[in-house]
């Protein structure tokens, strides 16, 4: 089921304590940007089918990035791509952004689109497995 736009701003805006509509948004483009150029295939089209379409086409048209990024440069590359965000604004734009998809996408989704990533990433998206 697609989660409306309101929803997952919503939702996104409550975990990052953003005090607007746009430092939400911002932080859902960038963030989606750069998980999109890390999912491939069916994985990433189940993943845009359940974010609302302005969303879903962020993920689809990702940021080009030559190779998997581990979650450290993960953190970096969304800090160079928000301006004014340090490391550690940026993990929290991160949070906020991959624990909503995490809830939109389900366990099932989830644990594919987490064997697309390098190690790490569960922490990213609020769900640590144990290894």
């Amino acid at each position: 089921m697609t989660l409306r736009r309101e929803a997952f701003l919503d939702r996104v805006k409550e975990r990052g304590e953003y005090g607007t509509v746009e430092e939400t948004e911002r932080a859902a483009r960038v963030v989606l940007a750069l998980l999109g150029a890390h999912l491939v295939g069916e994985v990433r089209a189940q993943l845009a089918a359940r974010l609302p379409d302005e969303f879903a086409l962020i993920l689809l048209n990702p940021l080009q990035s030559a190779e998997p990024l581990p979650p450290e440069r993960f953190l970096r590359a969304t800090a160079a791509w928000i301006e004014g965000a340090t490391k550690r604004t940026a993990a929290w734009d991160v949070s906020a952004v991959l624990s909503t998809v995490a809830d939109t996408a389900g366990e099932d989704l989830l644990r594919q689109i987490l064997l697309q990533l390098p190690v790490g990433y569960d922490l990213l998206f609020g769900r640590p497995h144990p290894t």
